[in-house]
C-alpha cells in the first residue's frame, strides 16, 4: 500500500509540474506576441521587393556594388523585425548586407548566438559587424565576445553589455550610439557601462532623440517623448554608422 501510494504522490507532482511549465510557456507566448509593429510611414521607403525573408533572416542585399561589409541587427525586446527595415534598407543602399534577427519569443536573449548562421551562410563577407537595439546589444555584445575572429565590431543602439561581458580588453571597434530624451536607457547607464568597453570605443549622442526612435515602430511604453522626428532621427543614426565604418 506504502508503495502505492508513493506512485500516486510521484504520478501528481509530476502532474502538476508539467502543467505549471505548460502555464508558464503559454503565458510567456501570450506575453511576447504583444510585439510593436512596423510604423506605416516605413513602407513610403521601403517595399517589399527590397528584401527577403528567409527563416528568421530578413535579409537587404546591396543595392549598389557590394562593399564586403556586413551588418547583422538584433530587435529591441517585443519589436518586429521589419521596425529596423528603413534603417537596413539605407544601409544596403550604400553596399552593406543587412540581416535583422527574427528571435524566438521575440526576446534575443533566448538566442544571443542566432547571428552565427546567416554569417556562416555569407564568406563573401570579409568585415562583420553586429548592432543591438537595447537588449538587442546585450545579445549582440556577447555573440561578440565568443566570436572575436568572426565579429570586426559592435555597434550598441541604446545599448551597453551586460555586465558579465567584459569588452574592456578587446580589440573590437564599438560604436555606442544614445539619445537625449531616451526614457529607458538613461545616460547613467551609457556612463557605469563605459568601463565594460575598450577606451576606442566612439560614443555619439542624438538630441532630442528618444528609445523608440532607434526603431520605427510608434511610442513605446516607459520611454520619453522625443523632439524630433523619427526619421531625423534614423537618418542621423545611419550617417553615424556609416561614417563609423569607413573611417576605419
Amino acid at each position: 500500500m506504502q508503495v502505492i501510494c508513493l506512485k500516486k504522490k510521484i504520478r501528481t507532482l509530476i502532474i502538476i509540474l508539467v502543467s505549471l511549465v505548460l502555464l508558464l510557456y503559454v503565458g510567456i507566448l501570450t506575453w511576447s506576441s504583444n510585439t510593436y509593429s512596423p510604423a506605416d510611414e516605413i513602407w513610403e521607403y521601403v517595399s517589399e521587393e527590397d528584401y527577403d525573408v528567409v527563416g528568421d533572416f530578413t535579409i537587404f542585399t546591396p543595392k549598389i556594388t557590394a562593399n564586403g561589409i556586413g551588418i547583422v541587427i538584433y530587435p529591441e525586446a517585443l519589436v518586429e523585425p521589419l521596425a529596423y527595415a528603413y534603417l537596413a534598407n539605407e544601409l544596403a543602399k550604400e553596399g552593406y548586407l543587412v540581416c535583422i534577427l527574427k528571435m524566438t519569443f521575440n526576446m534575443s536573449i533566448f538566442e544571443p548566438n542566432k547571428a552565427e548562421e546567416f554569417i556562416g551562410e555569407h564568406e563573401e563577407i570579409d568585415a562583420w559587424y553586429v548592432a543591438g537595439h537595447s537588449m538587442g546589444g546585450f545579445s549582440a555584445a556577447s555573440y561578440a565576445k565568443e566570436q572575436p575572429d568572426i565579429v570586426t565590431g559592435i555597434i550598441f543602439l541604446a545599448s551597453y553589455p551586460p555586465d558579465s561581458v567584459d569588452l574592456s580588453k578587446t580589440d573590437f571597434r564599438i560604436l555606442s550610439i544614445y539619445a537625449e530624451n531616451d526614457g529607458l536607457t538613461l545616460q547613467e547607464d551609457i556612463d557605469s557601462s563605459m568601463t565594460l568597453l575598450p577606451p576606442t570605443t566612439q560614443y555619439a549622442k542624438i538630441m532630442g532623440g528618444n528609445h523608440a526612435g532607434f526603431g520605427m515602430y510608434g511610442e513605446q511604453k516607459y520611454d520619453s517623448t522625443a523632439s524630433i522626428s523619427n526619421f531625423e532621427q534614423q537618418n542621423q543614426i545611419i550617417t553615424l554608422i556609416i561614417a563609423f565604418i569607413e573611417n576605419e
